[in-house]
């Protein structure tokens, strides 16, 4: 009776096992259809021109004010003392 409950317990985890295997695969082609089928029915992606050399960068913001600055400073001296490793 033992055996026969084994025998039983492997034969349905083998099906089970090939089911799964059986649908990821499935699963697989399907996903690879399903990109195929939208780049070919997709409009075509908008073309954005590069970065120009002659363009220079944006200056950057005003400056922050020196309390701004200190308050910075202070609040990350803290942060690293209670964080020391």
């Amino acid at each position: 009776m033992n055996n026969d409950l084994m025998s039983q317990s492997i034969e349905l985890m083998i099906a089970g096992m090939g089911f799964v295997f059986v649908f990821l695969i499935i699963l697989v082609f399907a996903t690879q259809f399903m990109s195929k089928l939208i780049t070919q029915f997709a409009p075509p992606a908008p073309v954005t021109p590069g970065k120009s050399a002659s363009r220079a960068k944006k200056p950057a913001a005003a400056s922050v004010d020196p309390d701004t600055a200190e308050a910075i400073k202070k609040a990350i001296t803290q942060h690293r003392s209670r964080h020391k490793k």
